[in-house]
């Protein structure tokens, strides 16, 4: 096998650049995204030479949660190029290689590997949606590779290891923060359930949301459940309308619950929906229209808070990214990249254990999505925001602590 023609090898590297189509890198951050990935993304690290520490990102920049993906990508390209303006880290300049999992996690799964297997990273950024962190985390662990999640809530993925870290709160808080809100704030008694049965997220969040409800003297009227992907809820509104909620809880993401909303509307529903930061996106308002005025949804930070410090990254975030504000995406994304950057800087080098002991010792960090210190478990203890939705954008109604 050793001496085969030089045609037949030809062939072979034809067949191969072929195969490695669907988890190309989209790019490098650090300023504005290229349309094209640069030679060095396609096969591995730059040369020894280059002055240049190499992470990764994994994220949706297409499928179902594109504007996900979309937003914390352009996060931490904002933090990367901030950090090598002012000189990089250790003298050396920080490229991400970034790769498109489709909104999938078995394509999550096998980007990563590649990060770690081809490109080397000394570090792993993403991802938001849990389904695809888990399948992240497992082979980051294995590999012992630090990754920090910036928005992943399922608190499974932490427990896949001690090198995953991530800087936003986890489900039982946000839960909490909801069941609280319904409770004390809009003062229901009875709410039913609308839950995603194929998401590591939604169904995280109704567990804790039915428990601590319950808890605090409200009733569940009734559970029901849908599919990703679906577009047609009626059969399990007309069944959640039976039981006469005052509220119902969907923990879901923008792409299904905007179309909830208008179902709901259409069969007399008029009682408001609640949800988590699985909600956050500007498609919410388009496939929601007015039907998801006087929502509300658990929010990791609000573009209304007066901290200098948030206004500068808005004002910053927007002269990169044509005008657009910020959502809690952006924000996560930014943060966690900045942990992972100071963490480069405090580390005696990049190995992996180097990287991860210098990321667990994150304390009281000025994150632009509040202050970040992480516990025993690798999570980060913070404030929740709640939001209002009403006319197209959302507004921040209220802050509640762990």
């Amino acid at each position: 096998m050793r001496r085969l023609a030089p045609m037949l090898l030809a062939a072979l590297a034809v067949l191969a650049a072929a195969c490695e189509k669907k988890t190309q890198p989209t790019g490098e951050a650090g300023g504005a995204p290229p349309t094209q990935a640069p030679a060095t993304a396609q096969g591995g690290t730059p040369p020894a030479g280059d002055d240049v520490i190499v992470l990764g990102e994994v994220g949706a920049l297409t499928g179902g949660q594109a504007t996900f993906g979309i937003s914390t990508r352009n996060g931490i390209a904002l933090a990367v190029k901030e950090a090598n303006a002012a000189g990089g880290v250790k003298g050396k300049k920080l490229v991400v290689r970034v790769y498109d999992d489709q909104s999938k996690p078995e394509e999550a799964a096998q980007a990563v590997t590649r990060l770690i297997t081809q490109d080397k990273v000394a570090l792993i950024l993403g991802e938001v949606a849990s389904s695809s962190s888990l399948a992240m985390a497992e082979k980051a662990q294995a590999a012992g590779v630090p990754m920090i999640t910036p928005s992943s809530t399922n608190p499974s993925v932490t427990e896949k290891g001690d090198n995953i870290f991530r800087v936003c709160f986890i489900d039982p808080f946000q839960g909490f923060v909801m069941a609280k809100f319904a409770r004390e704030n809009l003062k229901l008694n009875k709410v039913a359930v609308l839950q995603d049965n194929k998401s590591a997220y939604s169904i995280g969040l109704t567990e804790v949301f039915r428990q601590k409800f319950a808890e605090m003297g409200g009733k569940i009227t009734a559970t029901e459940s849908y599919s990703q992907g679906d577009t047609d809820y009626r059969a399990q509104l007309t069944a959640i309308k039976k039981t006469q909620p005052e509220g119902i809880y969907v923990p879901g993401y923008y792409s299904e619950v905007g179309i909830i909303a208008r179902q709901a509307r259409e069969l007399g529903l008029k009682v408001p929906l609640m949800g988590g930061d699985g909600w956050d996106s500007e498609k919410l308002f388009e496939l929601g229209g007015s039907a998801i005025d006087g929502s509300y949804f658990s929010n990791h930070y609000s573009p209304d808070n007066p901290d200098e410090r948030v206004k500068k990254f808005i004002a910053d975030y927007k002269a990169d990214n044509n005008g657009a504000v910020p959502d809690a995406l952006a924000a996560l994304g930014y943060d966690a990249a900045r942990v992972a950057i100071e963490a480069l800087k405090n580390a005696p080098d990049t190995s992996g254990p180097a990287l991860r002991a210098a990321i667990a010792k994150t304390k009281d960090f000025p994150g632009v999505a509040g202050n970040i210190t992480l516990d025993a478990k690798r999570n980060a203890v913070k404030s929740a925001v709640v939001l209002k939705v009403a006319d197209g954008k959302s507004t921040y109604v209220t802050t509640i602590s762990p």
